[in-house]
């Protein structure tokens, strides 16, 4: 193992485990580590032996880098990562130690996909995971539990498990799941009248102050032409509308 790797994941262990993170010091560190770790070939290839010590180090910056995808809203870069990890998480899974962190981020992945409505991907996903696995740990169970109520049409129960999450880090992909729920809601809504009371279109778009309302107004009318949303909604409150 080259000493600059082990030097470089040392900086970025110290800087991540600060509160609050550098994300940029981070993210530097984490460039040049795929950098050493790309020359040194991090996955071994079939016959050569196996460096224990290797896939830790490779692993735990993949988990890092994955993480502070997140905080800075990487989502690209986040799915990356989870491809790496993907091989440590199940191919390695006997060669090294569980990470703690195995199951939150693969957790975090099923939400991203479901947040995103690439539901083929997500149960591609939920097929490599044991059945006691889904119904017993937490950080399956959300998002396998967020696609049932998708498919009930539950939104409710989605919206409720925006405050019961199993980490902060969910709260990301909960919001754009959410965001696209509520896009869905508006859509129907225009189609199906012609006017709705101010308040009753925010309990129907599951919004419990009403800046936040206009806030989503505002934002979909500009990006998704929702007149609906401007003129019956917004044209008495706000003047000349949006």
């Amino acid at each position: 193992m080259r000493k600059e790797a082990v030097d470089l994941y040392q900086k970025l262990t110290n800087e991540w485990n600060k509160k609050p993170q550098n994300f940029d010091k981070c993210l530097e560190y984490l460039t040049q580590l795929k950098i050493i770790l790309s020359e040194t070939g991090f996955i071994p290839t079939p016959g050569n032996p196996i460096d224990k010590r290797e896939l830790h180090l490779a692993r735990d910056v993949f988990e890092i880098g994955a993480q502070c995808s997140i905080a800075v809203g990487d989502i690209h870069g986040f799915e990356r990562y989870i491809s790496q990890l993907k091989s440590f998480y199940f191919d390695f899974q006997n060669e090294i130690s569980e990470s703690p962190f195995k199951y939150q981020l693969i957790g975090l992945n099923l939400l991203c996909l479901l947040a995103r409505n690439r539901l083929s991907e997500f149960h591609t996903e939920i097929e490599l995971l044991s059945p006691h696995l889904i119904q017993t740990n937490i950080y399956i169970r959300h998002p396998v539990s967020l696609e049932q109520y998708l498919m009930e049409g539950s939104y409710n129960k989605v919206f409720l498990s925006k405050g019961n999450v199993p980490s902060p880090s969910y709260n990301y992909f909960m919001d754009i799941l959410l965001k696209t729920i509520r896009e869905e809601i508006a859509s129907c809504m225009e189609s199906g009248y012609k006017k709705i009371m101010f308040r009753e279109a925010g309990h129907m778009l599951y919004f419990k102050k009403e800046e936040e309302l206009i806030e989503f107004a505002k934002e979909v009318c500009v990006l998704q032409k929702l007149k609906f949303l401007c003129i019956f909604y917004f044209l008495e409150k706000m003047g000349n509308g949006i």
